[in-house]
């Protein structure tokens, strides 16, 4: 049934209320009709919301809120434009800043230490959600709708149409977050290479399999080394068989803790996050709330072997397949460097760079033809030889809005009106349109992507197909993301430099991991600083006696390269169209 069916709009005005002030409404007018097309609602049932929001609005008129979220296209459009419409509608200015991901969690943490109001709320990814739902200093979006936010919360504002609510709800079925944005990490080709008839013959004659979409680790490795090392030129132009980056940041740490571990197979089955094992390699019980350990020693698998390979390889590729400078690129600079048109893969691309790759060439986007269709596509990421069936296939981005019970009331609720305004359902399918990040399943199936869809490489499809759960985000098994993620980096780092093995940088990080999770449970014992869901470490072992338990972290393969596996696009493709 479609979404326009399901809300009558003389239900949805009688839902909503009284109409407001002329001017407000002709404000409203000139937005719906001039910016907040296409929609998955009509246009009177996206005045009746614009109604609701200027009711809802008038006693915190005049008022100056300030959001933070992380530099991506879709904030630069709330931050630019739904901002200006919001204002003009409401009467509430909305200073909505922008800064890099890792300022955001620093700000986020800073706010939660000091109970000092820094923003009236956050995009903060659902990576937090652990840290949220134990320290309960995040607002419960569940009880705040059905009470203290009541008479802000938009009747039409339909939770369940939202894809990634499972990521933002806590061990307790309470939501702690709203989607405002998301994305995943899958596998980017050159379609038009790999469809090449001389590559395919040449690639089949060497290693006995066809050049398709890799279906493991060892076909990516082999295809990263073929256009590496045997193609090496397409059109005159020196080409590389992968892409990443390896700067020595915070984001170095994200590529890790956002599943690449759990692609080469670190963690146990379950979805969205592996039990008891997740992809940071974190021991959680099933039926627990309490963090056991990280080192294998404890039951955990940061530290184990195919947490270790997951680096190895990470480092190797990075060296032999990406193109020079590779190593020095951090997360900005190596996604959109793909549209310079030199590289055949990447085994983990965010789709919130989706926006820049779809641009034209005028452009400089060498990753289109002449009428804008992408030359390139998107699949499932491969999966490394200690992954299982079962397990979760990689990482997929919400970013959300948190309300901090350390911001006044009143500005918190003035804050929630615009969180609800920028993913409401009068202007989701606009902003989706813009920023490419899919969160509502109304907007993904309304037929203006359905036309598109062409013009996306996959992202349509992928976001329409039950496929989609298998990719999520950090779970419940984090206790306290700020405090842990800032690890990773350094460790990780430290690889990239030569300083460290693999194996030492993560026998380092799993014992810093559990030295940090130690003070969490003394502070939790003490004073119930997590609600008393914080670590209880397990008592250290032989790792012997954990390895390869089916419960445990997996025992060291005798063969980490079985033979490649590939799988036809098109055929891929027509089981995630068929949805």
């Amino acid at each position: 049934m479609s979404v326009r069916n399901a809300i009558p709009a003389a239900a949805l005005a009688l839902a909503i209320g009284t109409a407001p002030a002329l001017a407000d409404m002709d404000a409203a007018k000139r937005w719906v009709e001039n910016e907040f097309q296409p929609s998955t609602l009509s246009k009177d049932e996206q005045m009746a919301e614009m109604e609701w929001f200027i009711k809802a609005a008038e006693p915190f008129k005049g008022m100056e809120i300030n959001v933070l979220s992380e530099t991506i296209p879709t904030h630069t459009y709330e931050s630019e434009t739904l901002t200006k419409a919001f204002e003009e509608i409401t009467g509430i200015k909305v200073n909505h800043q922008l800064l890099g991901e890792g300022e955001v969690v620093q700000a986020v943490q800073t706010q939660m230490q000091t109970n000092r109001n820094l923003y009236d709320a956050y995009i903060n990814d659902s990576d937090l959600i652990g840290t949220h739902s134990r320290l309960q200093l995040a607002v419960n979006l569940t009880d705040w709708m059905a009470g203290e936010g009541k008479d802000v919360t938009l009747p039409t504002l339909d939770i369940d149409d939202f894809i990634g609510k499972s990521f933002t709800t806590g061990p307790d079925g309470k939501l702690y977050q709203l989607p405002d944005q998301q994305f995943a990490n899958l596998y980017w080709f050159r379609k038009d290479w790999f469809d090449n008839p001389d590559l395919q013959k040449r690639f089949k004659e060497k290693y006995g399999y066809d050049l398709g979409v890799p279906r493991n680790w060892s076909a990516y490795e082999d295809i990263a080394d073929f256009f590496t090392n045997d193609v090496k030129e397409i059109d005159g132009v020196r080409v590389y068989g992968h892409m990443d980056y390896g700067k020595r940041a915070p984001d170095l740490g994200w590529r890790m803790t956002d599943a690449w571990l759990s692609m080469a197979g670190t963690g146990n089955k379950g979805v969205p996050n592996g039990v008891p094992i997740d992809e940071w390699g974190i021991r959680m019980e099933a039926g627990s709330c309490n963090p056991a350990g990280a080192s294998v020693s404890r039951g955990g698998e940061a530290n184990g072997p195919a947490s270790v390979y997951a680096i190895r390889k990470w480092d190797e590729w990075l060296r032999q397949y990406a193109p020079p400078g590779a190593a020095s690129y951090d997360f900005y600079q190596s996604l959109p460097a793909l549209s310079q048109g030199n590289v055949a893969q990447q085994i983990f691309w965010y789709t919130a760079f989706t926006a820049s790759m779809v641009a034209p060439k005028s452009e400089g986007n060498n990753t289109v033809d002449d009428d804008g269709n992408p030359l390139w596509r998107m699949a499932p990421s491969p999966h490394g030889p200690y992954w299982q069936e079962g397990q979760k296939l990689g990482y997929q981005d919400a970013g959300s809005w948190t309300l901090f019970k350390s911001t006044p009331v009143d500005r918190r609720k003035a804050a929630w009106l615009y969180a609800q305004f920028v993913v409401s359902k009068t202007v989701d399918v606009r902003k989706s349109h813009v920023g490419l990040t899919i969160i509502r399943d109304s907007t993904i199936r309304h037929e203006s992507f359905t036309e598109r869809a062409p013009k996306l490489g996959g992202l349509v499809e992928f976001y329409r197909s039950p496929d989609r759960v298998l990719w999520s985000p950090t779970g419940i098994n984090v206790p306290d993301y700020p405090k842990l993620a800032q690890i990773w980096w350094q460790q990780i780092g430290d690889v990239n430099s030569g300083a460290f093995t693999p194996q030492e940088a993560m026998d380092r990080l799993a014992a810093e991991m559990d030295q940090t999770m130690a003070r969490m449970q003394a502070a939790d014992e003490q004073a119930n600083v997590y609600g008393g869901c914080g670590p209880r470490l397990n008592e250290e072992k032989d790792p012997s006696e954990w390895l390869g338990r089916e419960d445990g972290p997996k025992a060291k393969l005798a063969n980490e390269k079985p033979k490649g596996e590939t799988v036809n696009y098109d055929e891929l493709i027509k089981r995630w169209a068929a949805n």
